[in-house]
Parts: C-alpha cells; sequence; structure tokens
C-alpha cells in the first residue's frame, strides 16, 4: 500500500531550507528558526553532492542526512502526539517498540523522496509563538514543480528546538498518521499498531532498495 501523495511534498519540504545565522538576545521565534534552518541546511548541502547519485558514494551521504534529521525531529514527541491520549497506556516495552518502527517509517518514506529533489526553494512567510514560548511554528511556501505549496514546522523547546510536526497544505502528518491508526487506536490493540506501523516501514524499504536507495 503506498502512502498517502501528501506525503511525498512533506518529505521533499522538510529537506529545504537555508542557513540563517542566529541573533544575539534571539526571540523563541527566531531562536527556533535558526535551528531548522541550520540543522536542514547541511541536508540540503549533501543533496547538491553529485555522489548522491553514485551507488559508491550515496551510502555515506545518506548516513549524514539521517543524522541531521534525527537531531531536528524529535520522533518520540511525534510518536506520542500521533498515538494521542493512548499514548500514556501504552507500556515502556511499547512505547520504544512504536518510537523505533514509527521513525523507520518516517525514515523511508524521507529517503524515497530524495531523488525527486531538483533545486526547490522555501519561501519564509513567518512565525508563529505561543503564549509560553515554548513552541514556535515557522511558516515556509515551497515551489514544487510550478506550484507553492505551505509548509509549516511545528517546533518545540525541550533540551532545544525540535521539530514535533509538519503541517503541508493544511494537513498536519501527525493528524494524517492518526487518522489511518485510529481503528486500532480505538480498538486499544498497541501491538497490531505497532505490527502495522512496521509493515508500512518494510513496505517502503523494499521499495527503496529496488529504486537503489538505501543506507
Amino acid at each position: 500500500m503506498r502512502l498517502p501523495k501528501w506525503i511525498s511534498s512533506f518529505s521533499l519540504a522538510g529537506i529545504l531550507v537555508v542557513s540563517l545565522c542566529l541573533p544575539a538576545f534571539a526571540t523563541p521565534a527566531q531562536e527556533a528558526r535558526a535551528t531548522l534552518e541550520a540543522s536542514i541546511n547541511q541536508v540540503l548541502q549533501e543533496l547538491n553532492k553529485p555522489g548522491l547519485h553514485q551507488v559508491e558514494e550515496q551510502k555515506a551521504i545518506l548516513q549524514r542526512i539521517e543524522s541531521v534529521i534525527r537531531g531536528i525531529f524529535d520522533f518520540e514527541e511525534l510518536s506520542a502526539r500521533t498515538v494521542g491520549p493512548g499514548w500514556k497506556k501504552f507500556t515502556p516495552d511499547q512505547k520504544a517498540r512504536f518510537v523505533d518502527e514509527f521513525s523507520d517509517l518516517l525514515r523511508e518514506t524521507y529517503l524515497e523522496k530524495l531523488n525527486g529533489y531538483n533545486g526547490e526553494t522555501v519561501v519564509y512567510k513567518g512565525e508563529q509563538t505561543s503564549t509560553a514560548g515554548d513552541k514556535v511554528e515557522v511558516l515556509t511556501s515551497v515551489n514544487i514543480k510550478g506550484k507553492d505549496v505551505p509548509v509549516s514546522y511545528r517546533i518545540i523547546k525541550k533540551d532545544g528546538w525540535v521539530v514535533y510536526d509538519m503541517v503541508i497544505e493544511g494537513i498536519s502528518m501527525v493528524q494524517n498518521y492518526r487518522s489511518q491508526f485510529q481503528d486500532l487506536l480505538l480498538k486499544g490493540d498497541v501491538e497490531a499498531l505497532i505490527r502495522q506501523v512496521g509493515a508500512k516501514a518494510q513496505e517502503t524499504r523494499a521499495y527503496n532498495k529496488k529504486q537503489q536507495i538505501t543506507l
């Protein structure tokens, strides 16, 4: 089963940002945006290397990209918000296994879209900060094949600023996945949910291998 079409935009848009220097006495919005841009700019630099499409160099490049992505995306936060209120019913072991499978699914989905990069750019539209100053939503627009696609990055302050959701054309990544898992979430069948996420990750991985996009 192929993943929803909008995830293609999510995966591609998530790598298309340029760096921004963090000013002194920065506001939460400036801090969050600078953290996002600095991390994603590292990915952009890797994508622009000619070795990306050469088998002998691709693996090292993709490993560096994955390292950056794992540093900016909080997969545990993504997992908890995707599951919703039922997350507190998971055992510590189930939480760990779900995070592993879900992050693997997002990783494989991301890798699937790398070959689609064609020098697209991002235009920043502004930032919105929560009253407490611990959450920031960075508003952008990505031009993909002549179409401007609105993309918002939802970022939270923990030890540092990390992404906990993305909104593509008004569709939240977290809410989209939660709707996919809704039946199992309502049944409270945690083990079946973990298996389903793992199966989706394996399916995407198999596709990537055919396309020679692997780690």
